[in-house]
Parts: structure tokens; sequence; C-alpha cells
């Protein structure tokens, strides 16, 4: 049997529980582990002598190794390329922000140089949305929450990781044990992440939103919305017949009342299709009851995947005037980072590249900051 990654932590803390270890003895044994992924487990001080035997027999540091590491010429972007223990691919895309260079409320922004992560939760994706490349793959299999957690690991050896976005390759409400296993564990020692600095996207999965904030509560939830009316998200979404707008909109009303926090709508521009006047009407209408952060995403090219066009900016600009004048709802354009590299929104699907090594890497310094935009 496949040992398992140290990082599922429900697997790790029945299998202490069962063989009568304290299990405050975990973060510990993960803290030790993120410092020296390549420790042996005689390395740990301090566990006790059953602790050993255990995770000798049944776990491993790692399950995932990091395959290759593209960086992309804006010199801000690097994605990474990580085998799993089955032998199957999934990518992760770090972006690096200085924030001191943007403007918050017209005045300049605290901070400095931040990290934001970019997660996989599947290998592939069955939603089949057909702007997306990673649909293009069909779906292999979920993550397990241990190599969801694995990604952060990898990335911070590359980068002091701040900010977390479930947007790589999968949709993460399709892999909801692992996908709460996994940040329970990114909020709690040793990594102790704010769950406020955490988006988890979803193209609108409507009985898991109903439950994400019980379970994670003060995550960030993203709606991969993309148009504004039924019709057009099922053209585009083919899995958006399942979930029918009026009750997806239903679901985040009631989302937003427990939570009292903005829902971040994602809103991929293409040409001729859900980028014309109406639309932004049409969109405006259907949000203006909510407290939402709309982000305008340039569609990015997919090679012969598809047939649709990137929007003129001529018509993302009026697109994001109608929304902010006429229904004052907060639009922003999203900065495209890594298209060269095809680490941009909609691009994440695996080709091998020739392998590079960690080291050969450029210090990171970033962030793509979408909770303070």
């Amino acid at each position: 049997m496949a040992l398992k990654s140290v990082f599922d932590a429900s697997v790790i803390r029945a299998e202490f529980d069962k063989a009568s270890i304290n299990t405050r003895f975990i973060p510990l044994i993960w803290k030790y582990v993120i410092q020296d992924p390549d420790c042996d487990w005689e390395d740990i001080p301090s566990l006790p002598s059953s602790a050993y035997t255990l995770l000798r027999s049944k776990f491993r540091t790692t399950t995932s190794v990091v395959h290759s590491v593209l960086e992309s010429n804006d010199g801000v972007t690097t994605k990474l390329l990580i085998k799993l223990q089955n032998g199957a691919f999934v990518e992760s895309v770090v972006m690096r922000y200085d924030t001191r260079l943007g403007k918050y409320n017209g005045k300049p922004r605290p901070g400095g140089p931040r990290s934001t992560l970019c997660i996989s939760s599947q290998v592939g994706c069955k939603m089949g949305c057909t702007f997306c490349a990673t649909g293009s793959m069909g779906f292999k299999s979920n993550l397990s929450s241990g190599e969801i957690v694995e990604q952060l690991v990898h990335a911070s050896r590359l980068s002091t990781i701040r900010n977390i976005v479930f947007m790589g390759m999968g949709e993460p409400l399709n892999n909801y044990s692992a996908l709460v296993d996994a940040i329970r564990v990114m909020t709690a020692f040793p990594f102790q992440l704010s769950p406020r600095r955490i988006t988890v996207s979803t193209v609108g999965i409507i009985h898991a939103i109903t439950k994400l904030h019980n379970d994670v509560p003060n995550v960030n939830l993203a709606v991969s919305l993309h148009a504004p009316v039924q019709e057009i998200r099922c053209q585009i979404m083919p899995a958006a017949r399942a979930f029918p707008l009026e009750r997806l909109m239903n679901a985040l009303q009631e989302y937003q009342k427990k939570s009292q926090q903005k829902i971040f709508i994602e809103y991929i521009m293409l040409d001729g299709v859900n980028d014309e006047e109406k639309h932004a009407h049409q969109l405006g209408k259907l949000l203006e009851a909510f407290q939402v952060v709309v982000n305008l995403i340039p569609f990015n090219p997919i090679g012969s995947l598809s047939h649709f066009s990137t929007s003129t900016n001529q018509k993302v600009t009026t697109f994001q005037k109608i929304l902010r004048d006429t229904y004052d709802i907060r639009t922003t354009v999203r900065k495209e980072m890594g298209r060269d590299i095809s680490g941009a929104c909609g691009q994440l699907v695996v080709n091998l590249p020739d392998k590079r090594s960690i080291s050969s890497a450029a210090p990171l310094t970033d962030i793509e900051d979408l909770h303070k935009q």
C-alpha cells in the first residue's frame, strides 16, 4: 500500500489515536518537515518511540515532488509542475506583487512584497468550461488533503506565501472534504495563514456553498459566474445546467447573510459572447443587492482548444464603467500574470517541459492581493 502524506491531517490523527499517541505531536512534526522536507523521521527530536515506528510504516514527509519550475518573462510569476505519488501531475502558480506600487482608496497602499499561491484541488476537472484549458483534460482524480497542502510546502521553499487562492486545476467544492481538511491545516500551527487570506473559487456547487462558511469560517468565496443569464452560462459552462442561476443566487444570498463577507465574482470577458453593454446591465441588476467585488478577467488563449476571442480593451473599460457608475459595484480588471508560461487564468493544463531545479528559480517577492483590491 502507498504511504500517505504526513499532511493528510485526518489520516495521521486517526492513526495516532489508534496507536494511543498524543496528537499534539502532529503540528510539531509538520513544523519540522516544512523546514526540511527531505528529513528522515529519526531527525525529528523528542517524539515517542511508537511515533517513529508509525511514521516509518505509514507516512512520507511529502508524497509529491517538484518536477519543474517555469519562470515567466514578467519577472513576478512562477509555475510549479508537481508530480504526485501516482504519477499524475498538477500545476501551482506563485504570483509576486509589491503592494506599495498600487493605491487603495486613492492613497498609497501599506505593506510591501507579498506572495499569492494559486493551488490545484484536482487532476483535471469535470466542469468542462469551454474557455478553460484544464477542462479539456477531463477529470482524472481528486487530490488528498495532504497533496493539496504539499503544494504550499513546495511553494514555501521559493517564497513566503501570504495568500492562497484555490483557482488552479479542478473544482475545489467537488473535492469538498479534502479542501476543508487542507484549509484547516493551513490556518493552524505551523502554517498559521489567516482564513481571510484564503479564497475558494467555484463554478457554483450550491450544496457545498451552503456548508462552506460553517466548516471554514472567514474564508473568502469567489464565484466563477462568467455570464449574467442562465442561457449563456450553459453555453460556455456545461455544468451550469445542474446549478440554475436563480438557485445559485439564492444560495449566495444566504451565504452572504451568514458570513457577512463580500463575495468575489469572476467574469471572463469573451468577445461577442458576454461582453456587450446589455450584459453589463444584466450583471449589474443581478448583483446590485449583494456586497461583491467583480473581477473582469481577460480571456487567455489556449491554442486550438477554443474558438473564443479576447474582448477589446474598450469593451472591458465600458463594461467596468457601467457596473461602477450605474450600479455602484466595485469592479476590477485582473492583471494577467504568467501568460507566456501558460500560468494565467484558464491556462493550467499539464504539459511536461524540460526539468529545471528549484535552485534555478529567481528570488521571489510577491502577490496579487485579491482581498484588498
